[in-house]
């Protein structure tokens, strides 16, 4: 019996140090108490937004990003090997690529594809003609 009253006294213990906790929280520790009174719900108060604090013109959120650098990289093309290919390459070596002659190449932003375009010759420098953009639609759909 001794058993019983300890676990009753630890019990009753705990339900007053939560019902002290959730009264300096200010919450009601009676359940018949706030099922009795409903709470009272108002608005949250905000400050109205104009065009001037910054945040309503489109360009000037853009422009906070302006200058942040990404890296763009042009895709010749694929190929899986094995280890040992790859320790056989010397130079001279020609790696079979997934891409034919004449495709289009891949243009990558951060590693994702962007567009596709064709490579041409600039003063003595490769670039790329972009001839496809990737619709965002599209771009969604791959990152998936």
């Amino acid at each position: 019996m001794a058993e019983d009253t300890s676990t009753d006294t630890a019990a009753a213990d705990d339900l007053a140090a939560w019902g002290e906790a959730m009264a300096e929280q200010g919450v009601s520790a009676e359940p018949a108490a706030a099922a009795a009174e409903p709470p009272k719900v108002q608005p949250a108060p905000f400050a109205e937004l104009r065009a001037d604090q910054g945040g309503g013109a489109p360009n000037n959120q853009l422009d906070l990003v302006m200058d942040i650098p990404v890296t763009l990289s042009v895709e010749l093309g694929r190929t899986k090997i094995q280890i040992r290919e790859l320790l056989q390459l010397a130079q001279g070596s020609v790696v079979d690529l997934d891409r034919l002659a004449g495709e289009p190449m891949d243009v990558l932003v951060n590693g994702f594809l962007i567009a596709r375009g064709e490579v041409v010759l600039v003063n003595d420098k490769f670039g790329i003609r972009l001839t496809d953009i990737v619709s965002p639609t599209e771009r969604a759909r791959r990152l998936a």
